[in-house]
């Protein structure tokens, strides 16, 4: 791991750091590179003006590991809100959401709670929902409430990350469900027993990881791959694998962030792939903003030669 990567990871869980970035005139103005704003409101009409370009959109409300159990309440019902938003808005978009922050720390059946009721909501409205994925001491419990969860509906899926070793294991219980899987790289500062340390081998274990959730016996009802990645490289060997394969079209997703290749994004829209572009807001933006520069660090270098063309 690069030691720029590795001291980014370190200053998104720096309280000090973190606390006086965020009153910084040039970290808020770059981060709206990847932000369209802190309320839902704003990350709405950008989906809005994202509809013609043929994007369709995940929201997700930035935070995790509340303090409070009386916090999860307040979260749960500004989802029930977002999906009332998206179903007003008349847009195609699915929610994102952290098991923490709905209260897993405090009370894990508080949690399964709040993922029903919004479950109820999801399938009421045809949103789809997903859980999002944390830092490597979660994921047994979050592929736990996973399976839980899938066991009610087909309308959930699940973000899994690449660059841990014990993915390949995760994938093939993943795949005797028939699950919606958004394969992401990973983006937490873990330890060297944990998670490949070099950026080449998170990567091949990546194409790996999608290539199988590509096979045939992959394609189970509720089966969905979610190939997010901003890495062309890696998607043009995907779309050879899937030319090869003759894979349908309905079988897979291609999951961007805002503000990252959009050029790219709406290169695959206008060919017809289908393709999301994950809108993220909240006040609790700095980790997540360290975390997206620490999967890139020439990002770093991206926003500095931005800021001077504001």
């Amino acid at each position: 791991m690069s030691v720029m990567r590795q001291c980014l990871l370190w200053a998104s869980t720096n309280a000090w750091i973190r606390e006086n970035a965020m009153r910084t005139g040039f970290v808020r103005r770059s981060v709206s590179k990847f932000m369209p704003g802190e309320r839902i409101e704003h990350a709405v009409e950008a989906a809005k003006a994202l509809k013609p370009s043929r994007l369709n959109t995940i929201f997700t409300r930035l935070g995790e590991n509340i303090a409070h159990i009386s916090e999860a309440d307040e979260v749960c019902e500004h989802y029930l809100k977002v999906i009332d938003l998206i179903t007003t808005a008349g847009i195609d978009s699915q929610i994102s959401v952290k098991p923490t922050q709905l209260g897993y720390d405090q009370d894990p059946e508080v949690c399964v709670k709040h993922c029903l009721r919004l479950i109820d909501r999801c399938e009421q409205t045809k949103t789809f929902f997903w859980l999002d994925m944390e830092s490597s001491p979660y994921v047994d419990g979050t592929i736990a409430l996973f399976k839980r969860l899938r066991q009610r509906t087909p309308n959930i899926g699940i973000a899994i990350q690449a660059y841990l070793f014990r993915t390949e294991k995760d994938i093939e219980e993943l795949v005797a469900l028939g699950s919606a899987i958004r394969m992401i790289k990973g983006a937490y500062l873990e330890p060297a027993d944990v998670a490949f340390p070099k950026k080449c081998d998170v990567d091949e274990n990546y194409f790996k990881m999608c290539a199988r959730l590509l096979q045939d016996d992959a394609f189970k009802p509720g089966a969905l791959l979610h190939i997010a990645t901003h890495d062309i490289g890696l998607q043009e060997r995907l779309l050879k694998v899937i030319a090869d394969r003759k894979v349908a079209a309905d079988r897979y997703e291609f999951a961007m962030l805002f503000g990252i290749q959009a050029a790219r994004q709406e290169q695959l829209a206008a060919k017809g792939m289908r393709t999301r572009c994950l809108i993220s807001y909240g006040e609790y933006w700095f980790p997540w903003y360290m975390r997206r520069l620490a999967e890139r660090p020439a990002n770093v270098w991206f926003v500095v030669r931005n800021m001077f063309k504001r």
